[in-house]
């Protein structure tokens, strides 16, 4: 999972684990003796896209680096129902105590990867590619934007620092699109591409005279935006924004335009189902 210069999961998965575990895990503790030995298996309870096993791994291995996984399926692999995904041996301390967190991660990050494939596969044979936007989870960014790309997906700018988008808000505070661009040309590095939201072919025209290198159309019906496309006639890129769903995409593919953004693949997925189960048990209580 170490493709891109933001890794920073070591750091996330500490916060869960802090988050859900505190001073330790109650129940755990006084009913599992702290040496018993077991294996659990990780079970998808559907048909999904498999994505985020390396976070679950890590997440039980920050508790005890001497669990033991043997996988049967990796990242970006279609996983039938009822599956046994991995296998984990080690502690049950440490597996009982991981499970929650590490499922949290691994449901929600299939879970994208998931209805990201949906949507590139209504598409397929387009050109157009299906964008990310950054309507994700509070501190789970990496995680969310990793489970895009594992879905066949791609991802728009990562924050705030690596992309340009003037966004009306912008525009309204620098007067108008043409000065906004101007403004955004003279106080950014000359390596950043200046993309600009527009709302309506009026703004696609100031937009392009104004020398933007993406144009964002905002909440376009197909009509308007195959206009625009012919309009920009390959002098920028083309960008189609706003309330696009599974029954809407491939009509926004058709119009000729080379960017889909989908705030949905992370504002809204449903988690995929898994299940952990205890499969070997030495000795599992005190008692």
């Amino acid at each position: 999972m170490n493709n891109s210069r933001f890794s920073p999961i070591h750091g996330i998965i500490r916060r869960a684990l802090e988050e859900d575990l505190g001073p330790g895990d109650a129940t755990t503790c006084a009913t599992v003796a702290p040496d018993t030995p077991g294996e659990a298996i990780l079970i998808a309870r559907e048909k999904l896209i498999l994505a985020g096993m390396a976070v679950f791994k890590q997440t039980f291995l920050e508790i005890d680096p001497t669990l033991a996984f043997s996988e049967r399926y990796k990242d970006g692999d279609v996983v039938p129902g009822g599956s046994t995904v991995c296998r984990i041996r080690g502690r049950l301390t440490a597996i009982l105590s991981g499970e929650r967190t590490a499922l949290n991660f691994l449901q929600r990050m299939s879970g994208i990867a998931t209805l990201t494939r949906r949507y590139v596969g209504k598409i397929k044979g387009s050109p157009a590619k299906i964008l990310d936007t950054r309507k994700t989870a509070p501190g789970l960014r990496w995680c969310d934007k990793y489970a895009v790309r594992t879905g066949g997906g791609h991802n728009h700018r990562f924050g705030l620092f690596d992309g340009i988008l003037i966004k009306d808000n912008h525009i309204a505070a620098a007067g108008s699109i043409s000065k906004a661009v101007s403004l955004a040309r003279e106080g950014s590095a000359h390596t950043l591409r200046v993309e600009v939201e527009v709302e309506d072919i009026a703004g696609v025209k100031e937009a392009l005279l104004a020398g933007a290198d993406i144009i964002l159309l905002d909440n376009m019906t197909p009509l308007e935006i195959k206009t625009a496309v012919s309009l920009i006639n390959g002098s920028a890129l083309v960008e189609a924004s706003g309330g696009i769903t599974l029954d809407t995409v491939y009509d926004i593919a058709s119009t000729g335009v080379d960017f889909i953004s989908v705030g949905a693949l992370t504002h809204s997925p449903k988690a995929a189902d898994f299940s952990l189960e205890i499969s070997d048990v030495s000795k599992n209580t005190r008692h």
